[in-house]
Formats: structure tokens, C-alpha cells, sequence
């Protein structure tokens, strides 16, 4: 895998690829561990998902932005969690961190994002990693002022503290599996993390998700890691799509988002909906499609997903997409409203 300097060096080039004027522009910047740089993001406002997507009845489609910045960091996000209504915390796959909040125009619906700041993910030493092998960070979970996050290539999840003071987090050791990690695949590792709540029957363990490690069964590799009932389990693959990231819903139920990318086929997102009460060791889990769709609507390669509940008992629903840093793709923040489950 390429060093950071490498890499740096070629978000140059593809900026000069792109067509832009003044390279120097385009070089990413150098963040000192330890500390953030506040970043500019522009957004353009998304109003129709277009296409013809299949959708429940209880899924509405709000809004959305495409993102942009003029620092070359920007892009490439795996995962999301929101601390609130509005402030948001993420992870790049390239080894970074994003923070910041989202902006609403008049009617509420998504306008932008603001105050965002980026931080190198540092090692237990407080150093930057040289390499992205180490750092290819792809999934997010926050529990108070730590975060666990999880990686593939160097299969681990760990926990980083503080996140009141982002840029001087560093890892503990990697949590102990109920499987080897070593059966995961190096490009489908550990794509969720995602927190169950403390009063539920998973009396708020870590749920951790492959995207598209396979068992001898064709089964999907998943793990409850703590509470009373941590042991390993099983997710069904469907129809080529792989897991990106998971949410939990306030009724404890789990949703996952899933990807699915093929030369003849395009680009596509899925939305599944698994009970809560199936999560438990040694299960094989499965769920109703809430929501498909194809490259003909404003969608991309869809990584990240989280939950906002509302007082009405509603969900908002906000879905972030990778980039790859290419310039065939976009940072897309889509954002969708799921109703209340009836009584």
C-alpha cells in the first residue's frame, strides 16, 4: 500500500487530471498530530432522488447534499455517527477523522454542512501512521467521549479517546473476537459498528458487521463482542449487495445499509431492516427491503448511515457515500424520513 506521502502526491496529480488551473491549490494539506484543520465545504442542494426507486411506504426521501471542498483531504467517508441533532462525527478510509455540523434551510431540509475539522488518526504513541494499510478505517461507533473504530486490511477494532479532544485521541488494544480475524477477507472487512441500547437484551454491546467475509455456508461473518449475550452470528447475503454500515432504530430493530457495484448492473443502495430481537449468537439474520436503487437516481457508492430519532417517534434517516477521491464520483449526504412503527 502506498505511504501518506505517496498518497498525497497523487491527490495532487488527480487534481491536476481534473482540469483545475493552479496545482498548488490542490496539494492536501499536512495536519501535525495532535492537532485539526478546519476545512471550507461546499454543498449543492439535492431536492429529487429521480430514478425509480423501490421504496416502503413508511420511507419518505427528504433532501440531500453533494459536497465538495477545496482541500483535497475531503472525500472518502466510511462511516457517521451523529452526537446529537445536528453535530456529526466520521471516518475517512484514507485515515482521517471528520467532525462538524450539519446546516438546514428555512423548511428544515438539508442545506450544507459547517464548522468541519479533520485529524489524522493517530497510533497508541501519538504518531500519524506512514502508511494507509494501517489506517484504512471503515467503520464507527461512539460510546461518551471514546469512539471504536474499525479497520480492514489490518482486520481490529479499537477504541480511541478523547473525542473531546479529537486530535490527540489515540487507540487502545484491539477487542478481543469470539472468530479469527484472519478469515475476514482484506477488502470486506469490518464495515459496523454499531451500539445496542443498555436496557435491551444485548445490554448495549458492540455489534460488529463484515461487509462481505464469508463463512462455508456463504454466510456473512458478524459478532456480538460484550454483554450478556456476545458470541458470533451470521448475516444472509442477498442479490450481491454488500453490507456498508448499520444503525440501530429506537425500536431496537437493526437496519443496514448494503451496496452493490457491477460493470453491467451500475451502482446501487439498499436499505434492509432486520428484527432486534433475532440478534443473539450463533443466528443467521435476514430482513424486509425498506428501500432499493439503481445509478439513475442521485445516489453513489453509499458507506455510511445513522439515525436520528424525533419526538413524533420518526426517524431521520442520513446516508453519506464515498468518493474514492476520483473524479467520477461524489461525497453525497442523503437524508430520509422513516415513520414511526404502528401500534
Amino acid at each position: 500500500m502506498p505511504k501518506r506521502s505517496t498518497y498525497r502526491r497523487r491527490l495532487g496529480l488527480s487534481c491536476a487530471l481534473a482540469g483545475l488551473l493552479v496545482l498548488s491549490a490542490c496539494t492536501p494539506a499536512v495536519i501535525p498530530a495532535g492537532e485539526t484543520l478546519s476545512i471550507p465545504v461546499d454543498s449543492r442542494v439535492i431536492t429529487q432522488l429521480g430514478g425509480n426507486p423501490t421504496m416502503a411506504p413508511e420511507l419518505t426521501f427528504l433532501g440531500g447534499v453533494e459536497l465538495s471542498s477545496s482541500e483535497p483531504l475531503f472525500g472518502a467517508f466510511s462511516s457517521i455517527r451523529f452526537l446529537d441533532d445536528q453535530r456529526f462525527l466520521g471516518v475517512f478510509d484514507t485515515g482521517y477523522w471528520i467532525e462538524g455540523q450539519i446546516r438546514r434551510d428555512a423548511e428544515g431540509r438539508l442545506a450544507g454542512i459547517e464548522a468541519v475539522k479533520l485529524a489524522p488518526l493517530l497510533d497508541a504513541s501519538g504518531r500519524e501512521s506512514p502508511s494507509k494499510f494501517h489506517v484504512d478505517a471503515e467503520s464507527l461507533a461512539v460510546d461518551g467521549d471514546r469512539a471504536f473504530v474499525g479497520f480492514e486490511q489490518r482486520h481490529r477494532v479499537v477504541s480511541y479517546s478523547p473525542l473531546s479532544d479529537l486530535g490527540k485521541a489515540v487507540p487502545s488494544e484491539p477487542l478481543a473476537f469470539p472468530f479469527d480475524l484472519d478469515v475476514l477477507r482484506s477488502n470486506g472487512g469490518l464495515e459496523s459498528l454499531v451500539i445496542a441500547e443498555k436496557d435491551g437484551p444485548l445490554g448495549g454491546a458492540l455489534v460488529a458487521i463484515s461487509e462481505k467475509s464469508f463463512d462455508g455456508d456463504g454466510n456473512i461473518y458478524a459478532a456480538i463482542l460484550g454483554g450478556p449475550l456476545a458470541g458470533e452470528f451470521r448475516v444472509r447475503p442477498r442479490d450481491d449487495f454488500d453490507i456498508t454500515d448499520a444503525t440501530f432504530l429506537p425500536n431496537g430493530d437493526l437496519l443496514l445499509l448494503e451496496r452493490r457495484f457491477t460493470i453491467a448492473r451500475g451502482v446501487g443502495m439498499r436499505l434492509r431492516r432486520v428484527d432486534g430481537d433475532s440478534i443473539r449468537p450463533d443466528a443467521l439474520l435476514d430482513g424486509e427491503i425498506l428501500f432499493e436503487a439503481n445509478y439513475r437516481s442521485q445516489i453513489d457508492n453509499m458507506e455510511g448511515i445513522d439515525a436520528i430519532p424525533e419526538p413524533d417517534g420518526s426517524v431521520r434517516l442520513i446516508v453519506v457515500s464515498d468518493d474514492n477521491h476520483s473524479i467520477l464520483q461524489r461525497t453525497l449526504m442523503l437524508e430520509f424520513r422513516l415513520s414511526a412503527p404502528q401500534s
